[in-house]
């Protein structure tokens, strides 16, 4: 079985990549187990250091670039994971380029994958970020998306591609809705969520971090490890399951960065929780103000995607996963 990985130099494309990896097997278009035999992962940059694993293929390139995709989704392709985009605030700052990318790299993605011999299963990576607006104080599968950013509008086109595709037969698609990714290890990216790690992040490898945003503001939270866990869960998940809704809130924690920073205090100590330094940013507040923080995922849990326990496992994960000892 070949997979494609599309961003798969970035944090959470790479942690797939090894899991998979790791894993061995997937089940194909047929439901069976296969043997995973090529994992090709695309994105403009990879870590230093990769897996010494004959199955790994690393292809550099944009993939709203001509020519860039047809390299990676031959027809022999049986599972891609879509996790490549430009970020929320990069979106928002540089329109033609988030569109370029998060819906045109996307359109030519699944042109490639309705080539394949068979109809591949394709996991596509969205986001909270679809709802905006005037909402509930608590948000179901029912809510109606309606994204208030442009990166949340493109996410939201995406997910209506991947399930026209899928009831079509072109693939056997699944789209989750990801809460906000934390911890992120390495540096902060333009996301306007990355705040959200980098309060973590920086103060346990004993650096200052600047909180942009007020301390009562609640994140919709999911581990890097739970998230992986949900990519692969996803893809395994019979399509009879799926029905025709093809799109999926996953289920996270709510958490106000207070309690992060408490949370953070309790794990590794005042000393870390003292490195967090309260400097508002207008910008990043107004777009973070806008998203939801509060689910009820009865469908999700029902399928048996799992949030994580407490924000306290979510900081001790991120320490083992790093090989991290909290600066004193």
């Amino acid at each position: 079985m070949k997979v494609v990985i599309t961003g798969g130099g970035g944090m959470l494309g790479f942690k797939l990549a090894k899991a998979l990896l790791a894993r061995g097997h997937l089940s194909g278009a047929d439901g069976k187990n296969a043997a995973i035999t090529r994992v090709t992962l695309l994105d403009t940059a990879f870590p230093a250091i990769l897996p010494q694993d004959s199955r790994l293929e690393t292809i550099s390139g944009d993939i709203s670039a001509p020519g860039v995709m047809a390299k990676v989704v031959t027809p022999d392709t049986q599972s891609i994971f879509h996790l490549a985009s430009v970020v929320s605030a990069g979106a928002e700052a540089d329109f033609d380029l988030g569109w370029k990318v998060n819906l045109d790299g996307a359109r030519a993605l699944l042109e490639l994958a309705r080539r394949c011999a068979r109809p591949p299963r394709l996991v596509f990576s969205s986001s909270v970020a679809a709802f905006g607006g005037d909402l509930p104080e608590v948000l179901d599968d029912s809510t109606t998306p309606n994204p208030q950013t442009s990166y949340g509008a493109q996410k939201v086109c995406c997910e209506y591609l991947v399930t026209d595709y899928t009831r079509k037969g072109f693939i056997d698609g699944r789209s989750l809705r990801l809460p906000t990714i934390v911890v992120r290890p390495g540096k902060p990216n333009l996301a306007a969520s990355s705040f959200a790690s980098g309060v973590l992040r920086e103060p346990l490898n004993g650096v200052i971090s600047e909180c942009p945003v007020s301390l009562d503001t609640d994140v919709w939270l999911l581990s890097p490890g739970r998230c992986v866990e949900s990519f692969i869960h996803a893809h395994e998940t019979p399509s009879s399951l799926w029905g025709m809704s093809r799109v999926l809130n996953l289920p996270g924690i709510t958490v106000p960065v207070s309690e992060m920073i408490n949370a953070m205090r309790r794990v590794a100590g005042e000393a870390a929780a003292s490195r967090v330094v309260y400097k508002p940013d207008e910008r990043i507040q107004k777009i973070v103000a806008g998203w939801p923080v509060k689910f009820r995922t009865p469908r999700a849990l029902g399928m048996g995607f799992k949030a994580d326990p407490d924000v306290d496992s979510v900081i001790r994960a991120y320490l083992a996963d790093e090989g991290i000892k909290p600066a004193a």
